[in-house]
């Protein structure tokens, strides 16, 4: 099947929050600029910087003006951060599908936008296989910003201080789309959340309450009768300090999915109704759910996935062995509804970053 325009995605500055050091890998960056010092969050991976687009504070503060930028849009009006809002987790919480810049609604949700320094794919169908190829994607999506990339670098280059900006962070003279799509990529990278409650308490500084720690002992615990195991088994697709694997699965919401999703890309029949595993943190903050957006709540999350898994022929294994959901009681609902609240970084529930 033909190629779909979907959600394009981004991101916005470092929350001030985010605690921990690591340095952002070797390798030059362009004559006159300062390597940025990324900050890690505890536990969380070293980050895979590429070594062809190193961190600068000159390339980092030229992608965050560039995702808040309206002339990357056809008619002036739409920025990234127009449907990835900072005090939503950069998702547009509250909507199933984004309007594009003419008023099109898009066709899948809009992600919320963090920790994508550590994904190997971008879009919910994984059609981007960097932050850089991703960055251009909805620039010229119609259904989106409705910009052509010629557009684009004519409208930047209209502006004296990009045209000093570009080449201040790039060491040279010059505005182009390889260079638009590497500072916005730097600008994506730099944007870590880890200092969720669920994080302090794995670092000894908070406690679960017992609902809480109810909730993690069945996202843990697999279900499986057989071995009298009755638990949700989230955590073997949503594991590690990410919440993700970020591999591509059927989760059971259609019998017949009416978007092929992956198959889309490799034009594999078994990647039919296949979409990105997403991470579960920031959840209260960046509804509704699903690549389709149809649950408005995390309630209706969890019920999917206790009693409304529908089969199909690439249905994920995981949900495969337990026809029609994990049966989870009322009590234990609530009970992983309250721990998947302990995901969100607490700055997201105030004013954003």
């Amino acid at each position: 099947m033909a190629n779909r325009w979907v959600r394009g995605m981004g991101l916005v500055g470092l929350g001030a929050t985010v605690i921990g050091l690591a340095q952002s890998g070797g390798g030059g960056i362009p004559p006159g600029t300062t390597r940025y010092n990324l900050v890690v969050p505890p536990g969380f991976p070293k980050p895979n910087i590429p070594p062809d687009n190193q961190l600068t504070n000159e390339g980092v503060a030229l992608g965050k003006r560039l995702f808040n930028e309206k002339k990357l849009s056809g008619n002036g009006t739409q920025a990234c951060s127009s449907c990835h809002h900072p005090a939503d987790a950069f998702s547009d919480e509250g909507k199933a599908v984004s309007i594009g810049s003419t008023g099109v609604k898009g066709t899948r949700n809009a992600p919320a936008l963090f920790n994508l320094v550590y994904e190997r794919s971008f879009f919910w169908d994984g059609r981007s296989p960097n932050l850089r190829q991703q960055a251009l994607v909805p620039i010229q999506n119609p259904n989106e910003m409705n910009q052509t990339l010629p557009g684009a670098v004519a409208n930047l280059k209209a502006d004296a201080t990009y045209v000093q900006q570009f080449s201040k962070a790039f060491g040279s003279p010059g505005i182009n789309p390889n260079r638009i799509a590497l500072a916005l990529e730097q600008y994506e990278m730099s944007i870590l959340f880890g200092n969720s409650k669920y994080d302090r308490v794995q670092q000894g500084s908070a406690t679960f309450s017992n609902q809480e720690q109810r909730g993690l002992t069945l996202f843990l615990t697999p279900y499986n009768p057989k071995k009298g195991q009755f638990g949700a088994g989230c955590a073997n697709c949503h594991s590690g300090p990410l919440m993700s694997d970020f591999c591509f699965r059927n989760n059971g919401l259609d019998s017949n999915p009416a978007d092929p999703g992956r198959e889309d890309v490799t034009g594999i029949g078994a990647d039919y109704g296949k979409f990105k595993t997403p991470s579960l943190r920031n959840l209260t903050v960046s509804g509704p759910f699903m690549h389709d957006g149809r649950f408005a709540t995390l309630e209706q999350v969890v019920q999917h996935y206790s009693t409304g898994i529908e089969p199909s022929a690439t249905l994920a294994p995981e949900l495969a062995k337990q026809p029609g959901g994990v049966q989870l009681a009322k009590a234990d609902q609530a009970a992983l509804v309250a721990f998947l609240k302990t995901l969100v970084d607490p700055q997201f529930v105030t004013s954003g970053p």
